[in-house]
């Protein structure tokens, strides 16, 4: 109840009215039945906008920090998103893949759209990364399209650390389903899980005409960061 009172009363609204989205392609969303839709990950904002102008609900795997953050804001945030029907998913250990993978079969299995970022991070520079495996896998377990998707502009209008977004054009734009039928049963040969993904990549590289980067954001974002405290605290030279 909470998700429709936000999209159509609340929040819906006032994206609308803020961002004025652009939507391209909205024709190839399914109308019923299972699908997947993976795009680019700009901006906090992504996860708002695009339930905004779908005219079906559409469940994310977000990560779990937003549902144990400290404080009276920590416990807002979770209760947003618990609300609005996010599903969080712990990304630190081994098994954190394979229980987002498990999440959103549970979603698919009920028949309804997934929203998932391959990148498994928001870009940290406005690129798009390497895309994980977890979108393959899905796609053959749970025998389903994936629908490409790619946020413009997003990232000017609300980049990382900002809380408070800027006024600027943003596009979302919808490609083709993109069926992976012929693989059908091969959801443990590492390669073609490999191959699917970079296709679906590559897709919404071709929709999103970003700089592709072939490694993986979290990985970018820690050498980013290593860099950053080299420069703060250089090494001194050993006498």
């Amino acid at each position: 109840m909470f998700y429709y009172l936000l999209k159509y009363v609340i929040l819906g609204p006032l994206l609308r009215l803020v961002f004025r989205p652009r939507i391209e392609g909205l024709d190839h969303i399914p109308e019923s039945g299972p699908a997947i839709v993976a795009g680019n990950h700009l901006s906090f904002s992504d996860h708002f906008l695009m339930p905004a102008v779908l005219k079906r609900r559409i469940t994310f795997l977000a990560k779990a920090e937003y549902f144990t953050g400290p404080g009276i804001r920590g416990r807002l945030t979770a209760t947003f998103f618990r609300s609005a029907g996010q599903i969080p998913v712990d990304r630190s250990g081994k098994e954190a893949g394979q229980a987002a993978i498990r999440e959103g079969l549970g979603v698919l299995s009920k028949g309804e759209l997934l929203g998932i970022y391959p990148e498994g991070t928001r870009s940290h520079d406005g690129r798009l990364y390497k895309g994980k495996v977890g979108v393959a896998v899905m796609a053959l377990k749970a025998q389903v399209p994936v629908i490409p998707c790619a946020m413009i502009g997003t990232f000017e209008a609300q980049p990382p650390g900002k809380v408070i977004p800027n006024i600027h054009p943003v596009t979302i734009r919808f490609g083709k389903p993109l069926d992976f039928s012929r693989y059908a049963g091969m959801e443990n040969e590492k390669a073609i899980l490999r191959a699917i993904t970079d296709e679906i990549m590559y897709a919404i590289l071709m929709l999103s005409e970003q700089e592709y980067v072939d490694q993986y954001a979290a990985v970018a974002k820690a050498e980013q960061a290593a860099a950053a405290k080299e420069r703060k605290f250089p090494r001194l030279p050993l006498s």
